[in-house]
């Protein structure tokens, strides 16, 4: 896929995206941001059409729960998602199987070394979740 179709395609699931963000209460790029343990910009970077940022395929499934997809809505982004990135949309599983858990952890005052413990958390719970068999 050529450059131009890949940032054509990445503007197609981030305006699909927009759109379901726009029909939701106010407050959900904050809750997404929480969710996401990331700044509001961020939500805005990934969220945005006019961004080339793409959406990393690990934030997909968070994204869909927090913004409470209809199952059309998510056929529809997750479609255009494979098309922008074919081979890399993971398995989301099925959301009634999902449940949040939130964490205290510490803010090492350090935007990285923030980001690097949740990276580690998340990949902890993905290893344990695979090691356990679960689907």
């Amino acid at each position: 896929m050529a450059r131009e179709d890949i940032e054509d395609a990445i503007i197609a699931y981030k305006s699909i995206l927009a759109q379901i963000i726009d029909n939701r209460p106010s407050g959900t790029r904050q809750r997404l941001a929480t969710a996401l343990g990331k700044h509001r910009s961020f939500v805005t970077q990934i969220t945005s059409p006019t961004y080339a940022t793409p959406l990393p395929a690990r934030h997909l499934a968070t994204i869909v729960r927090v913004c409470h997809f209809s199952a059309a809505e998510q056929e529809r982004f997750l479609e255009a998602y494979q098309a922008a990135h074919p081979g890399k949309l993971p398995d989301l599983g099925h959301s009634e199987k999902l449940r949040h858990l939130s964490l205290m952890v510490p803010d090492f005052g350090d935007d990285r070394k923030n980001r690097l413990l949740e990276e580690a958390i998340s990949d902890l719970v993905q290893k344990i979740v695979a090691i356990s068999g679960a689907e």
